[in-house]
């Protein structure tokens, strides 16, 4: 039997970082077949056990998934329903937030003429050849808009699609995956596959559960405060708070803004810290209890992972590159000669 060959350090250093230069690569220009087929790889492993269950009732296989799909649609358009309703009372009331904005405007442009002596006629020209760059900004990100729309639909259907065939053919795939390793390697790799399965389910789950869990405690919060928009600005806090670290302070900016627009700075104040106040309880108490000890993921690896996934796929990638990470982390602790990655990426052990 041949004898493995040991290639010097730095050899072995720049096949790495050719390799990981070509996975970048293929992964940015090929985002339209993979962000779609990740996100099915994850709703596949979602309702796993449910297609599982199915089975068991003698139901065939395809008939299993597209039940399970079709459930998971009803639940998923739903969400969307209702959450569009509060998006179209809110645009009724637009013109009164436009009013009070304005209102608000003029008290400012007072301020700035009372305290640095600008008069209304040098801020209403500034503020008009900012405009101008503003609304040429607008187009093009209403194009930029429309377009993601489309992609998104396109993307429902290959998400729908990938999704039935990955259910449908699971075991094909499994078999296919353990044929590319010799079989020494196979038990590790089974092992590997299995635990994929596992802190995948765990962190879909999870997070689909925190965010019910948010949902609830944001609007009933915010209705007992008498926030306006109450309903909308807690359900958008709960969907953002998925992108670990920077989605609750992207929440909190935009509740904080519409309810001062409509209610003055106190109550904006009192909306901010509400927010603040629950995502303390949700990351220290229920983040660790839902979502589990599975994905053990430090802070700062979590973050150059949204950030990187933010680059590399966008806004989806910020999701994305969570899970991904973690099942990096999985394959690394099982190879020996990638272990130091896996513990750069775990949390610190408290031993």
């Amino acid at each position: 039997m041949m004898d493995t060959i040991k290639l010097p350090f730095y050899a072995r250093l720049a096949l790495v970082l050719f390799s990981i230069v070509l996975i970048l690569f293929l992964i940015t220009t090929g985002k339209t077949l993979f962000i779609p087929l990740f996100f099915a790889l994850l709703i596949a492993v979602l309702l796993y056990p449910l297609v599982h269950l199915l089975e068991k009732w003698h139901l065939g296989r395809g008939i299993s998934a597209m039940i399970a799909i079709l459930l998971f649609m009803l639940v998923g358009t739903s969400f969307i329903y209702f959450f569009s309703i509060q998006i179209a009372n809110f645009s009724q009331d637009l013109p009164e937030l436009q009013k009070r904005v304005t209102d608000i405007f003029h008290q400012l442009q007072h301020w700035v003429n009372k305290t640095y002596h600008i008069d209304r006629n040098q801020q209403s020209e500034y503020i008009s050849n900012s405009t101008n760059s503003l609304i040429s900004t607008l187009v093009n990100s209403l194009g930029n808009t429309l377009l993601t729309v489309t992609d998104f639909l396109v993307y429902v259907i290959f998400i729908t699609f990938y999704t039935f065939f990955i259910l449908f053919y699971r075991k094909m795939l499994k078999r296919f995956i353990l044929a590319l390793f010799k079989t020494a390697y196979r038990a590790k790799v089974n092992e590997v596959v299995n635990e994929t399965r596992t802190v995948i389910n765990s962190y879909v789950l999870g997070l689909v559960t925190e965010m019910v869990i948010l949902i609830i405690v944001n609007c009933s919060i915010f209705t007992i405060m008498g926030i306006k928009y109450a309903l909308l600005l807690g359900m958008l806090a709960a969907v953002l708070n998925i992108i670990p670290y920077l989605g609750i302070y992207m929440a909190t900016v935009i509740a904080m803004i519409v309810t001062f627009a409509n209610s003055g700075g106190t109550p904006a104040i009192e909306v901010g810290v509400a927010l603040m106040a629950i995502h303390f309880v949700d990351a220290n108490i229920m983040m660790p209890r839902i979502v589990g000890k599975r994905v053990n993921i430090n802070p700062f690896i979590t973050i150059i992972a949204v950030i990187a996934g933010n680059i590399i796929w966008g806004i989806p990638g910020m999701f994305l590159f969570i899970p991904l990470t973690a099942i990096i982390k999985i394959i690394c602790e099982r190879v020996e000669d990638l272990r130091p990655w896996a513990i750069l990426i775990g949390v610190e052990s408290k031993d």
